[in-house]
């Protein structure tokens, strides 16, 4: 099980991160030229990229919307939240409900000194650092005990962040899933996607392509297969699992995904009651 070794605090702006080159292709200002670079040698490959991080970008502010309104969740736990940029949760799900707790998990100290100097006067709003893998950090840190009752219902988020960890028995997606799981009242949500392709040569390419520039900060692009088993025994929303931008789309000319080199895959499951 993973220990929350120390993490650092230095900015590196000479090795990319998933959090920066996210943000890059969200139009955001928090990234540098390492960040840029990569993201213009992954597009020769998966060209589709940007419209993807858009897209998922969109799923999670429809997914929040959903949860706030017409479910009544009223506090969320976001990991691997990346840079803060418009709309974001704790923005979605404070329209619909000001008292809305919300807590984001980032391993990336660019992440944590932007959080917070965005939320200083948020008081139902923190991030912390943590690594995502360190569930009994995350649940035992002063500020998520602070902000969170996890004897009511919670939405979990794993946006788009499982394809940055390993495979392995102890850390890897389902075992991280599963940890969290089994510390969630009845009635709490789930939020799990990651990038998936059903082509070999795309998902080779992309997890050597970003383990190399990341210096070993990621994990691998899977199949929808591997996304599925992590949502064994939970309740499926509707439309289940799917490319993300088909997920409960605002209008019938939503931005759809256009090519299919590899796309974000997922949805919301919910512990039965």
């Amino acid at each position: 099980m993973h220990t929350g070794k120390q993490l650092s605090t230095e900015i590196d702006a000479t090795v990319p991160t998933a959090a920066r080159m996210y943000d890059y292709y969200l139009g955001g200002k928090d990234n540098y030229a390492a960040d840029r670079a990569a993201v213009e040698e992954l597009d020769k490959v998966v060209p589709s990229t940007r419209r993807l991080a858009l897209n998922n970008r969109r799923f999670l502010q429809r997914v929040v919307r959903t949860l706030t309104q017409e479910y009544g969740i009223r506090q969320y736990l976001d990991h691997g939240s990346g840079l803060p940029t418009q709309d974001n949760v704790h923005q979605v799900a404070q329209r619909v409900d000001p008292t809305t707790h919300v807590v984001y998990v980032d391993n990336d100290p660019m992440v944590s000194v932007h959080g917070r100097a965005l939320l200083e006067q948020d008081e139902r709003t923190v991030v912390i650092q943590a690594d995502m893998r360190d569930t009994d950090g995350i649940f035992g840190h002063s500020e998520t005990q602070r902000l969170i009752n996890f004897d009511e219902p919670v939405c979990v988020l794993f946006n788009s962040v499982f394809h940055c960890i390993p495979d392995s028995d102890t850390d890897g997606p389902s075992a991280v899933a599963n940890r969290v799981r089994e510390r969630l009242a009845p009635g709490s949500f789930m939020v799990m996607c990651q990038l998936v392709s059903e082509d070999p040569k795309v998902r080779e390419f992309v997890t050597d392509f970003m383990d190399q520039v990341t210096q070993g900060h990621w994990g691998r692009v899977r199949t929808e297969k591997d996304v599925e088993v992590l949502f064994d025994g939970l309740e499926i929303l509707d439309p289940g699992l799917v490319e993300v931008s088909t997920w409960r789309p605002d209008t019938d000319v939503a931005p759809r995904q256009l090519t299919q080199e590899w796309i974000e895959f997922g949805g919301v499951g919910r512990l039965p009651s």
